[in-house]
Order: C-alpha cells, then sequence, then structure tokens
C-alpha cells in the first residue's frame, strides 16, 4: 500500500481477503446479524404468545436481520445497488426503532382507551409515510449522504431521548437495575457511534472506524433483548397482579 495511505473519492484503500472489499465490516455485520437472532429467540421462547407487543420485538428482529445482511452485501461489494440496499436497509431499522418506542413506552398497543388504537394507525401511517418520502428522495431526487446521514441521525436521538426518559422514570417506580438499562445502552450506542468520527486509515488493510462501530453495536443489541424480556415479564407479571 502506499505510505501515507490516502482516501479514493472518500474511501480508505482495504486488503481484500477472498474477494471480500472490507472484511472485518462484513464479519462484524455478520456479528450484528446473530446478536439479532439470537435475541430473536430469546423473545420467542420467553415472551407469551399472547402479549401484545411480541410481534413488535420479532419484527423488530427481522428488520435488524436484514439491515445487516445487506450491511454484509455492501462491505462485501461495494456497487451503486449494494450501496443502495445498505442505506435503505439501515433506514428501515432506524426508524422501525422510533416506531415501536412510542408503541412500548405509551402503551399504544392496548385496546382501552380506544384513542390508543386510533393514534397507533395513525403513528403507523406517519412512519410508512415518512419512509417512502426518505428513499423517495434519494431515489428520485438526488442520492444526499449529508441529508441521509442527518435524517438517520435525527431519528435516532429522538428515540434515545424517549428511552433514556423511559428509562428514568421506569428505575424510579421499580427500583431495579435492568429498568436502568435503556438509558445505559443508548449511552453505550452514542460511545460506540463516536469511532465514526476517528475516521483513520484502515489498520493492516483491515480494520478501520466504520468497523469498529459496526463491532460497537453488537453488544448493545445483545443487551438490548434482555431488557425487552425482562421489560415485557415484568409487565406481565403487573397485569397478573391487577386481575
Amino acid at each position: 500500500m502506499l505510505s501515507p495511505v490516502v482516501q479514493y473519492h472518500g474511501k480508505w484503500p482495504f486488503l481484500r481477503i477472498l474477494g471480500v472489499q472490507e472484511p472485518c465490516s462484513v464479519l462484524f455485520s455478520l456479528f450484528n446479524l446473530l446478536a439479532h437472532r439470537r435475541g430473536m429467540s430469546q423473545i420467542k421462547e420467553r415472551v407469551p404468545a399472547d402479549y401484545p407487543l411480541r410481534k413488535y420485538y420479532i419484527l423488530f428482529g427481522y428488520v435488524g436481520m436484514a439491515s445487516w445482511v445487506f450491511s454484509m452485501i455492501f462491505h462485501a461489494r461495494d456497487f451503486d445497488v449494494t450501496e443502495k440496499l445498505d442505506y435503505f436497509a439501515a433506514g428501515a431499522s432506524v426508524l422501525y426503532g422510533l416506531y415501536y418506542t412510542p408503541i412500548r413506552i405509551f402503551r399504544l398497543d392496548q385496546r382501552k382507551p380506544p384513542i390508543k388504537a386510533t393514534l397507533l394507525r395513525l403513528w403507523t401511517l406517519i412512519c410508512v409515510s415518512m419512509y417512502v418520502a426518505h428513499i423517495s428522495y434519494l431515489t428520485l431526487q438526488r442520492w444526499d449522504y449529508t441529508y441521509n446521514m442527518a435524517a438517520n441521525v435525527a431519528v435516532g436521538v429522538v428515540q434515545n431521548i424517549l428511552w433514556s426518559s423511559f428509562s428514568v422514570k421506569r428505575y424510579q417506580k421499580l427500583k431495579k437495575p435492568w429498568a436502568a438499562w435503556p438509558g445505559m445502552i443508548v449511552a453505550w450506542i452514542v460511545l460506540a457511534m463516536s469511532l465514526e468520527l476517528l475516521d483513520f486509515a484502515p489498520v493492516r488493510g483491515l480494520l478501520d472506524a466504520h468497523s469498529l462501530w459496526h463491532l460497537g453495536t453488537v453488544g448493545p443489541t445483545i443487551w438490548w433483548y434482555n431488557f425487552l424480556v425482562k421489560d415485557a415479564q415484568q409487565d406481565i407479571a403487573g397485569e397478573r397482579l391487577k386481575a
């Protein structure tokens, strides 16, 4: 490789392994996929099928797994179509995270009062419309990296604020350590995301800041599913006490 290593059209040169352009990013994307798969198995095994939020959590797993599949494909072979699929899938994953957050926090899944069902339909329509508008702009107007990043960060910040606030209130109410996990997971993700700011040349042609960001999200994903399971079990236990 050249010394010093320089970027070409904003991209670092990597050492290819078996034709894979960014081996570490592909490997760490696989780790994230497996983390979602493991988490979905936990939800299916430990959360009753009739629990109303279960379907949202399982869909979260499927969306997450899809996003990491497309991440693996893109980092393996960087073409125009694989880049778009990666960005669109990542956007869907981030937006779905925002979608189910208020459903859990404000319990929009509950049938009473009736206004919640109306709010859920409205919120679903808003989120679907936002995603269609996002994809349409990038596809039909212009492929804008700055806009795409800003949109994803904005959506992420909103759900991070919601989960952090929920975490504080939940912990104050239950006094159980796991109730504080969402806030701690948010902090971990923010720290992991800051790795993107480093943008250094790949170490030994393999390990760069972006791949480390992918590695940094594996732990929070595993931790998050553990929280969802505990939160569901606590919710179910609370309902049984009311009965």
